[in-house]
């Protein structure tokens, strides 16, 4: 197959890059703010499949921002999703936890209701809302707490202030886990894959690593598996505020993402110490 990617520095868009028969857009090719001139790119030929990797992921910079994070997020996949389904094209769409509320201790299935608590939040389920409009073979896959050897995230900025500091105050009461770009890529081409061959897959999915985790158990473990001699001591949400809320509740069934496309859920620990592998971090 081949599969057109939008995004090309982000931590998805970086791992399936590294995948055969992948071809990817940056800015220069796509922009992303200008939902017309990226649909355009659908257009090209040879194309089996298309994945939308890139996005407006400045949670706290949304909540200014929220237009321009709107056209990112929503206008402009939409945009691409029409075009794909103009040429039956199948597309997945990368989507995000943050489109729940956060509320109690249960999982959400990709079927309860969406109250997203953020402009971020707000934008993905735009698109979402977007992508399906267009009414072509499209797969919305969300996931949550994105982490690689790539850009900035979690797993770099806990090394780099372990390494400089002997304590940390870590947010505990945010549970969720965190899921590999890696995993996530090797996902997204396997459903292309399987939306190409069989359009009624076409659907709602949840892809989040296990066990099930806080930001401080998660910190926790990357200090372990680093070898990195630093305290984590764990504190609540609201001595960690910040100008966009987080919901409290990140968790994921992932039940309908096996059986529909016989994709496991990844153990989060195994995709971490790979990441430490790549950033030098671990032998």
């Amino acid at each position: 197959m081949n599969i057109l990617v939008f995004g090309k520095t982000g931590q998805l868009a970086q791992e399936l890059a590294r995948l055969d028969g992948v071809t990817c857009l940056g800015r220069d090719q796509a922009e992303f703010s200008d939902p017309a001139a990226a649909a355009a790119q659908v257009a090209s030929a040879g194309i089996d499949a298309v994945i939308i990797a890139a996005a407006y992921t400045a949670v706290d910079k949304a909540e200014a921002e929220e237009s321009l994070a709107t056209t990112i997020n929503a206008e402009t996949p939409g945009a691409i999703a029409q075009a794909c389904a103009a040429r039956g094209l199948p597309l997945v769409y990368i989507s995000t936890d943050y489109v729940f509320d956060g509320s109690g201790d249960t999982p959400w299935q990709p079927g309860d209701a969406t109250a997203p608590i953020n402009a971020y939040g707000r934008s993905k389920l735009a698109g979402e809302s977007a992508v399906r409009a267009a009414g072509g073979a499209t797969a919305i896959l969300r996931t949550s707490w994105v982490v690689s050897a790539h850009g900035n995230n979690f797993v770099k900025t806990m090394l780099r202030l372990g390494a400089e500091r002997d304590h940390l105050s870590i947010v505990a009461d945010q549970i969720g886990a965190p899921t590999p770009a890696r995993d996530i890529a090797a996902a997204c081409l396997e459903i292309a894959r399987q939306l190409r061959a069989d359009p009624g897959k076409s659907g709602i999915y949840h892809l989040q690593a296990r066990p099930e985790v806080s930001w401080a158990g998660f910190a926790a473990e990357i200090f372990a598996q680093g070898n990195i001699a630093c305290e984590v001591a764990a504190i609540p949400t609201s001595d960690y505020p910040t100008p966009a809320p987080r919901p409290l509740n990140s968790r994921l069934d992932c039940t309908t993402l096996e059986t529909v496309f016989n994709i496991a859920q990844p153990d989060w620990r195994v995709g971490l110490a790979d990441i430490l592998h790549d950033l030098g971090a671990r032998p």
